[in-house]
């Protein structure tokens, strides 16, 4: 046996027992003559001490450095009164060395670990391995573990099978951010990686498996914004012959025995809300609930007004006039308020009217704006009613095309939730319901909100007549304002999965090159089915309150999609490019 005991289980109830400990040098400290050690391996750290009296000994200890890999034999022991540390597992106690092996030597670190530096992400990634080390990096791994083994424990105890679908397959129709894969055996085709394993877990359900589950990875070749990873993880699921009530409420009880086991928390209720009113009240399809902010809507007081800002979008039926009560918010300097104009920029709004509330009672003179002017005080008094204005308040306006107004709304929204601290509570679970089926193009063809094999709640026929209003039977699972998962009841009829692909501009040809292999499957006895699919790492990040999903994946790519730590992607030389009968254009190669 190498070892008998974890560094980090080291505890009283093992005073005067010989140990033996392996792992690394944390630091190093040399004091009156007594050299400590403290080591650490993956279950935490525990002091080591060498007197001057095993000579031997005491100078291979005096030689040891930082991240020298040691094992070290020696009789556990009670602290001196005084120095018990209250910040480290084995705190109180020490292990008095008797033996001290080197296993290897390591050079300086880039970074040091015992105190650790805000070293820039890039040498973090570089050196991944030496970053993982870290006590708080190995922290939030061995939690995802406990998290997928709660996951799994749940599944597994509520009848679903763990099956694993391919991870090469066939190029998605929409073809939009696939990875693709040469075949030498096939020359010039190509499979693609998953960026879901979507259609296989239906065709799981066709085959009859009825509850089926994987923690499967996906890629995504995308335009990478701030969190988002070329390969991720998602807990993939698929039930039959249960319906959204049924699908939800399984799934509730997964994400609550996970959050008791693993962080000790009750989430409370888990609210239903629909599409619509999220989009009203937060301006947002994934509403952050634990901040008391409301978008309301006041378009009705607006459309009459000379000022065309407002007026316009007031008698636009694609337009949105709504305010944004902020309490206490009157006290906030020109500078701020030109910060958040700049923010909400980014959102395509093109600028940020307000009203600065400081005395109701005096009407006119009590408030402070640049728009009042353009308002009678009959609707200006509506407007502070409806959104419950008093004094000391701040309220913005916004107005422009109705997703512009929404999304420039609900996100300056958040930002001030932050800002001014008003969050209410730790944990917001909510249910997000009824989204529409379709979202229109720039162009005015229709696409899949969700995906194309989601079940409307209306007959094909209804669909066909008003796809643009139609809603679907889709569900997504929203904490603190982010996406934990999305699912929904799939269609199982071959009648309602052409007319969607219909309303989608995908001709039966294409449909049945495509898709026929789906399209068969459903007129061979497809049982109604329904499913949904968490972010894994999302769901990490939220458990872990880490501020990236980076922070929670053990070798995670960069912004850019890449790996600073294998070079990863790299060239590849000609003659094997050769053999997949690959040529690459000129410019590439320069580039």
């Amino acid at each position: 046996m190498m070892r008998t005991h974890y560094c980090g289980q080291l505890n009283e109830t093992l005073a005067d027992q010989e140990v033996t400990l392996c792992g690394w040098v944390h630091r190093r400290r040399d004091h009156g003559g007594v050299i400590f050690l403290d080591i650490r391996d993956r279950e935490g750290l525990a002091q080591v001490v060498f007197d001057p009296d095993r000579e031997e000994t005491f100078a291979l200890a005096d030689s040891v450095r930082s991240e020298y890999v040691v094992r070290i034999r020696g009789k556990v022991r009670a602290r001196p009164a005084g120095a018990v540390n209250p910040n480290m597992a084995s705190g109180a106690i020490e292990v008095l060395g008797y033996e001290l092996e080197v296993l290897n030597q390591a050079e300086t670190p880039p970074f040091p670990l015992n105190e650790y530096s805000d070293v820039g992400e890039e040498t973090r990634l570089r050196y991944r391995f030496i970053d993982l080390r870290r006590p708080e990096m190995a922290a939030k791994l061995k939690l995802r573990s406990q998290i997928t083994s709660s996951i799994r424990r749940y599944l597994d105890e509520n009848g679903f099978l763990d099956v694993e679908t391919p991870i090469l397959t066939r190029a998605t129709p929409e073809g939009a951010r696939d990875y693709l894969v040469p075949s030498r055996t096939h020359p010039g085709h190509f499979f693609a990686l998953p960026q879901s394993p979507q259609l296989f877990k239906q065709l799981l359900m066709v085959s009859g498996f009825d509850r089926y589950y994987q923690i499967a990875k996906c890629f995504r070749d995308e335009d990478l914004r701030a969190d988002r990873q070329p390969e991720f993880t998602q807990i993939d699921i698929e039930t039959s012959f249960l319906d959204e009530a049924d699908i939800m409420g399984l799934t509730e009880g997964m994400i609550r025995q996970l959050f008791k086991q693993v962080l000790d928390v009750e989430l409370g209720e888990f609210p239903h809300m629909t599409f619509e009113e999220a989009m009203r009240r937060y301006g947002s399809d994934k509403p952050d609930l634990r901040n008391p902010l409301e978008l309301v809507d006041v378009a009705d007081q607006l459309a009459g007004v000379e000022f065309k800002v407002f007026s316009g979008p007031a008698n636009d039926p694609k337009g949105r006039v709504a305010a944004l009560r902020v309490p206490g918010g009157a006290s906030m300097p020109r500078k701020q308020i030109d910060d958040y104009t700049k923010f909400v920029g980014i959102y395509g709004a093109k600028g940020l009217a307000y009203i600065k509330v400081n005395e109701r009672a005096k009407g006119l003179e009590g408030l402070q704006s640049p728009i009042v002017k353009f308002i009678p005080e009959d609707n200006l008094e509506v407007i502070l009613d409806r959104v419950g204005a008093v004094d000391g308040d701040i309220v913005f306006f916004g107005a422009d095309k109705a997703k512009i107004v929404s999304e420039a709304l609900g996100a300056l929204r958040i930002k001030l939730g932050t800002d001014l601290e008003l969050l209410t509570c730790e944990w917001a679970p909510l249910w997000v319901v009824d989204f529409p089926m379709f979202e229109e193009n720039d162009d005015g063809s229709l696409s899949a909100l969700h995906h194309p094999f989601t079940a409307p709640k209306c007959s094909p026929e209804a669909l066909q007549a008003e796809p643009a209003t139609a809603l679907s039977r889709a569900y997504d699972m929203v904490l603190n304002g982010t996406e934990l998962g999305g699912g929904s009841i799939r269609i199982h009829r071959k009648e309602m999965q052409q007319a969607v692909f219909n309303i989608l501009g995908i001709s039966p040809e294409e449909q049945q090159e495509k898709f026929g292999f789906l399209l068969d499957a459903l007129k061979f006895g497809a049982p109604p089915h329904g499913g949904l699919a968490f972010g894994l790492d999302r769901l990490v990040m939220l458990v872990t309150g880490a501020q990236s999903i980076r922070e929670v994946i053990a070798f995670p790519k960069t912004q850019s999609a890449a790996c600073v730590m294998t070079q990863a992607p790299g060239l590849v030389d000609n003659k094997a490019l050769r053999e997949l009968s690959i040529r690459l254009r000129e410019q590439a190669k320069v580039e």
